[in-house]
């Protein structure tokens, strides 16, 4: 979607994105410049300070400045949460206590998350995927199945509150229907508050 037909569809919301060392980076900055260009406010949340080292698949890429940590950041204070893969970065938060709360805390709210790659394994250690349908990179359909979700091989799955999507050349697909996710949720946030 063009920028100029995409802005100010999400005007002001608030969007953390969890992410640390391995993070692949397409899917990192690719998301995010779609969500900054649709009016996001975004909010890199890490396990540390300074800055995560990201990933071209199994070359290391560019160093990333970290806005917040858990420490500082309230799952409260966002309105959606977006969670990029590599597996090195999905590996290493999926045993964070404190971003498996995080997801928690943003799924019990009914607020909206986009996960892609591997990913979903913080949603799997979070306790959150059972009976839910979603997709993954195809080397952890294994671990999404086991813990009782409905995996399935497409470019993009967007059910409830969720939308999922499977690898770096799903991220067009999974752009567009994130910004709708998190322009519907916008929209019924305003109704309610009004």
């Amino acid at each position: 979607m063009p920028s100029n037909v995409a802005s100010n569809r999400i005007q002001g919301l608030r969007v953390a994105i969890l992410a640390t060392d391995g993070v692949e980076e397409a899917e990192l900055v690719e998301p995010r410049k779609a969500l900054d260009d649709a009016g996001a406010k975004t909010t890199l949340i890490s396990v540390k300070s300074g800055t995560i080292q990201a990933m071209k698949h199994d070359e290391k890429s560019k160093h990333y400045d970290v806005e917040a940590t858990f420490e500082n950041a309230d799952p409260k204070e966002f309105d959606a949460l977006l969670l990029p893969g590599g597996a090195l970065n999905a590996d290493a938060l999926r045993v964070v206590t404190e971003a498996q709360d995080f997801a928690r805390s943003i799924d019990e709210a009914g607020k909206p998350i986009a996960v892609i790659c591997h990913a979903p394994w913080l949603l799997i250690s979070a306790d959150l995927v059972e009976g839910r349908k979603l997709t993954s990179y195809h080397t952890i359909q294994d671990d999404v199945r086991n813990a009782g979700a409905d995996w399935v091989d497409q470019e993009v799955v967007r059910e409830d509150n969720w939308v999922s999507s499977r690898q770096p050349s799903d991220i067009p697909a999974f752009n567009r229907e994130m910004i709708s996710l998190f322009a519907e949720s916008k929209a019924d946030k305003s109704k309610n508050a009004a």
